[in-house]
């Protein structure tokens, strides 16, 4: 599990493909001192496994439906990703609880910048709309972010100038893809209320 909160904007140094998927290299010496193999860190939101780390780089196995299903497969070298290092247990939970399993991919459809502040409007698959709600939660490229407004195919988040700054979102524009993860209690919920209909 994670927050939302992003601990570093780190460097992609390498993708090597290995069978159908690749191992991913990632720079950043200060989450490599403190991980170990074996350990799951959220990369844009996503989570993925460490499998060797020395001490200025991690490295995950990335799969093909992971690739396909996430902006990962769209990754190149020298790109920025958001990593996030898993909770423990009796950590603070500062965002809103985040599985690091990615619901889909959304396309920033507007950015509005008002001096060092953003609105960002992200087009959403149809189906993850019914889990969004205005003032709930949901996780961009693993930022925990609360929704402004919701429209029927898209939604709004408010955009502080730090975020902007430590994360991959300051770079964001217009028709980039991004990772989507709704907020997990809206997900027991839709499923329950289905359940319910049959």
């Amino acid at each position: 599990m994670f927050t939302g909160l992003v601990q570093s904007l780190a460097t992609v140094k390498d993708i090597i493909p290995e069978g159908p998927g690749v191992r991913l290299v990632i720079s950043d010496s200060m989450i490599a001192l403190r991980s170990a193999v074996g350990d799951s860190i959220a990369i844009s939101g996503c989570c993925l496994t460490v499998v060797s780390v020395d001490d200025e780089s991690l490295t995950f196995e990335a799969g093909p439906e992971t690739l396909v299903r996430t902006t990962l497969g769209d990754l190149s070298p020298g790109d920025r990703v958001n990593l996030e290092t898993s909770l423990k247990m009796g950590d603070e939970l500062g965002g809103h609880l985040v599985t690091g399993h990615i619901d889909a991919v959304g396309t920033i459809d507007a950015r509005q910048d008002d001096a060092e502040w953003s609105t960002f409007w992200v087009r959403v698959p149809d189906d993850l709309m019914r889990q969004m709600a205005s003032k709930g939660s949901v996780a961009v490229d693993g930022v925990s972010l609360t929704l402004v407004d919701v429209e029927d195919q898209r939604f709004s988040v408010a955009l502080i100038p730090h975020t902007l700054h430590v994360t991959t979102l300051g770079s964001r524009q217009v028709g980039d893809r991004v990772n989507l993860e709704t907020d997990v209690l809206a997900k027991y919920v839709q499923r329950q209320l289905e359940w319910a209909r049959r």
